[in-house]
């Protein structure tokens, strides 16, 4: 393990128990939580990015803000749906944020999860092709997507203004940003598909497909067979991945007000039904720190990946985010290897 990141999914609702009530609570908390999670010693800030829905949607301003308060902590999504973006104005809105952080985006891309809304996509203005399914709508866009960022032309110059015909790219641009741009991947066979594109790979928080393996040797095997394609397919740079996991430590009454139900509950995978089929989801790793440590030492693709997500209860707060990402830090990570 290499790095940690947490990921937010930005839920609020004006619910008991909740400290983030309205969009401006959670928008403005997830703020707060990179500045506390940088203070901490965290590696990463990651947001989850959902439509029609109290959680957070439109990453980059977002992005940009915890840039502008922040200096050194990674920022990043896990993931955005690529079939609601328009591929040009994503390109302008990445490039800006990015270079207002100084190049610490991270920007998890993919087809996206099932959403609230029925083929919302549409709503935005996007649809599949005749013959395209919505999975090919959203790789169509990041094709498009990752061209423009790398500075292909999108558009050809009026020569009445600029006296020639040539075309333009968008600007402003990063020079670093295409490196940085991971691919979300819920199967083995998608897994492949990121390597061949040059994309670092972002296993999903569940995979759409299952074999009876637990949850960490599935992935694992996704990041065998991903690696193995990296290396055919000839990229230069190493590539990244990631996985996220539930990690909630009690070392105090107030954790154990949260989760010790939890801790002492059944800890396996679960399953469940998706896009027509199984899908497999990791199990929570809550209780003691050591207790903790010695589960995530036997999870493979915690071993495996260089980068761990932890996904945060957000809605308990800034405070108490920031402590338990502390105590991961201080009590669970330098035992994984983290920072040797």
């Amino acid at each position: 393990m290499k790095r940690i990141g947490f990921l937010s999914f930005g839920h609020w609702q004006p619910i008991p128990g909740s400290v983030s009530r309205t969009a401006s609570d959670a928008l403005l908390q997830s703020i707060d939580l990179a500045v506390a999670a940088e203070e901490v010693g965290i590696d990463g800030a990651y947001v989850r990015v959902h439509h029609f829905a109290r959680q957070l949607a439109s990453p980059f301003p977002l992005l940009a803000a915890m840039g502008a308060r922040t200096s050194r902590i990674e920022l990043g999504t896990a993931v955005i749906d690529m079939r609601y973006e328009n591929p040009l104005y994503m390109a302008e809105d990445a490039a800006a944020a990015d270079l207002i952080s100084g190049g610490r985006l991270q920007l998890g891309i993919s087809r996206g999860s099932p959403e609230t809304a029925l083929q919302g996509y549409e709503s935005f203005g996007y649809a599949p092709n005749d013959g395209e399914t919505d999975a090919d709508l959203a790789r169509r866009h990041t094709e498009v997507f990752r061209a423009v960022i790398a500075g292909a032309g999108a558009a050809m110059s009026n020569p009445q203004m600029t006296g020639v015909e040539q075309p333009l790219a968008i600007e402003p641009r990063s020079e670093t940003l295409p490196d940085r741009i991971w691919w979300g991947s819920g199967t083995r066979q998608t897994a492949v598909w990121t390597a061949e594109q040059g994309m670092n790979l972002m296993s999903s928080t569940l995979l759409t497909e299952d074999t009876g393996v637990p949850f960490g040797d599935l992935q694992a095997e996704q990041i065998r067979l991903y690696r193995e394609a990296w290396a055919e397919a000839g990229w230069e740079r190493e590539p990244r991945v990631s996985v996220s996991r539930s990690i909630l430590p009690i070392t105090n009454d107030l954790d154990r007000r949260y989760f010790g139900a939890t801790a002492l509950g059944e800890r396996t995978d679960q399953l469940g039904h998706l896009d027509g089929g199984i899908a497999r989801f990791g199990k929570t790793y809550a209780g003691d720190p050591e207790q903790i440590v010695e589960e995530l030492r036997d999870d493979a693709a915690v071993r495996d990946a260089d980068t761990v997500l932890v996904t945060v209860p957000n809605q308990l707060g800034v405070e108490y985010n920031a402590h338990l990402l502390e105590t991961i830090a201080t009590q669970i990570a330098p035992a994984l290897g983290w920072r040797d």
